[in-house]
C-alpha cells in the first residue's frame, strides 16, 4: 500500500461522498474496571443523526491520517495462527448479514479484551461500507470520463477511542438568577484522537488485498505490538524510527563511529535522489547492493559488497533485508536534523549540512557553520572575526 493509496481512501470519508458508502456501524462500549463489554449497539448508517455522523467522520479520517511507516503499517497476516483474525474479517466482508457481522466484530473485540488492561473506558467503533475506484487514469484527451468505470471496494474500518471525565463547572441560572455547581457523570468519548484502528483488507496496485491490513498508530512510531499480534494475528511491523536505527548501525559496522558532515550529507542527498528519481507506485527500498553504492559514492573508503553484506547480517540477522528510503533519511527541506551541544542546539535540514563542521580551534572543538549573511542575535549584527 503506498501514499497515493492511502490518500484516496481517506479523502471519502465525508458526507454525501459519491464514492464512499457506510452501511452500517456498531459502537461497544467497553468498562475499564472489568475489561468487559458494558454496552453495544449496532444501526445503519443513514439512520444515524447528521451530527453524529459528522463526528464519526472526522474521527475515521483522523484515523487514517499521517506517514506510512510512522503511524500507519501495512502489515501481512500470520500463516500459522490459531483461529485467525484473517478469517474473521473475511467473513464479515463478505456476509450480507448485518447480525452476522455483528456477531463477528463482537468475537473480535473478545479478542481485544484478552490480556489487555485498559486505563480508561474505551469505545470500539466498527463500520462497513465500499468505496469506489476508477478501473483505469484520468484521460483528459478522451471522451470518456474515468468515472466511466468504477469499482467497488468493500471494507471494515475499526476505531479505538478512549473516554474522558467532563469537568466540573460553575454555571449561571437565568431564570432562578443564581448559580449553581454543575455535575455531568456522562463521559466524552474522544474521536478527534483515536488511539489505534485498522482498515481491512489493505490495498496492492488499486486492488484490495485480502491478505494485508492497514494498522492505524495513535501515535508516531508507537504501533500496539501486542494488538498486531494478538489481536490482528499479523507480523511484526518495524516502524520507520526503528529503521533509521538500523541503518544507523550498518553505516557504523562499516564505516565507523565518527563521519564529517560533508559525508553524511552526501549519503542523505543520494537517498533524496533514490526517493526523487523513483518510478514505480511502491516506494524504494535500499538492500546491501544500494547502500554500498550510496556510500562509496560519499567518498567512504576501504568498502566493499561482502562488508557491507556481513553488516546487513549483523545487524538485523538478514543480509537480503530491505530498507525503506523514505525511513532512513531525516524530511530533506525541513530542518529535520538536530546538533546537540551543552551550549546549544543547531538545526539544520539534511540538504545544508554540507555547511556544517566540527573543527578544532586553539585545541578546543568548535562548531563551524558557513553562512551567506551576517547572523543577528537579538537585531544586532554580530561582527565578523577573522580566524
Amino acid at each position: 500500500m503506498n501514499k497515493k493509496e492511502v490518500a484516496h481512501i481517506r479523502k471519502q470519508f465525508k458526507l454525501d461522498h459519491d464514492l464512499l458508502k457506510v452501511f452500517d456501524i456498531l459502537n461497544v462500549y467497553i468498562m475499564k474496571e472489568s475489561s468487559e463489554i458494558y454496552h453495544y449497539e449496532c444501526q445503519p448508517f443513514a439512520l444515524v443523526d447528521r451530527e453524529k455522523q459528522e463526528l464519526y467522520m472526522g474521527n475515521f479520517k483522523k484515523l487514517l491520517t499521517g506517514e506510512l511507516g510512522q503511524k500507519l503499517f501495512e502489515v501481512k497476516f500470520q500463516e500459522d495462527a490459531e483461529e485467525p483474525t484473517r478469517v474473521l474479517l473475511h467473513q464479515g466482508l463478505v456476509t450480507g448479514h448485518t447480525e452476522d457481522w455483528q456477531n463477528l466484530m463482537l468475537l473480535l473485540v473478545e479478542k481485544m479484551l484478552a490480556d489487555t488492561k485498559y486505563e480508561r473506558d474505551t469505545v470500539v467503533t466498527f463500520v462497513r461500507g465500499e468505496y469506489f475506484r476508477p478501473t483505469r487514469e484520468r484521460n483528459d484527451e478522451a471522451e470518456r470520463s474515468e468515472r466511466d468505470e468504477m469499482f467497488a471496494h468493500p471494507f471494515i474500518l475499526c476505531s479505538v477511542n478512549s473516554t474522558e471525565q467532563q469537568k466540573k463547572t460553575l454555571l449561571f441560572d437565568y431564570v432562578e438568577r443564581e448559580f449553581k455547581y454543575n455535575v455531568i457523570v456522562d463521559p466524552i468519548v474522544k474521536l478527534s484522537a483515536p488511539e489505534q484502528g485498522f482498515f481491512y483488507p489493505s490495498v496492492t496496485d488499486n486492488a484490495s488485498d485480502v491478505n494485508r491490513v492497514l494498522y492505524c498508530s495513535g501515535k508516531a512510531n508507537e504501533p500496539n505490538h501486542h494488538f498486531i499480534d494478538q489481536v490482528l494475528n499479523a507480523e511484526k511491523t518495524v516502524t520507520a524510527q526503528e529503521e533509521r536505527v538500523i541503518f544507523e548501525e550498518i553505516v557504523k559496522e562499516v564505516a565507523g563511529e565518527q563521519l564529517d558532515a560533508a559525508t553524511l550529507a552526501h549519503v542523505y542527498e543520494g537517498i533524496h535522489q533514490v526517493i526523487e528519481t523513483n518510478q514505480e507506485e511502491e516506494p524504494p527500498k535500499l538492500d546491501y547492493k544500494d547502500v554500498e553504492r550510496l556510500l562509496t559514492a560519499s567518498g567512504v573508503e576501504d568498502l566493499t559488497t561482502e562488508k557491507v553484506e556481513r553488516a546487513f547480517q549483523t545487524v538485523v540477522d538478514d543480509k537480503n533485508y530491505e530498507l525503506k528510503a523514505s525511513s532512513v533519511i531525516p524530511k530533506f527541506t525541513s530542518k529535520s536534523i538536530k546538533i546537540d551541544t551543552k551550549v546549544a542546539t543547531i538545526s539544520v535540514s539534511p540538504q545544508d549540512l554540507k555547511y556544517v563542521k566540527q573543527v578544532n580551534y586553539h585545541g578546543k572543538r568548535c562548531i563551524l557553520i558557513e553562512v551567506d549573511e551576517d547572523a543577528v542575535i537579538e537585531g544586532f549584527t554580530l561582527a565578523t572575526e577573522t580566524l
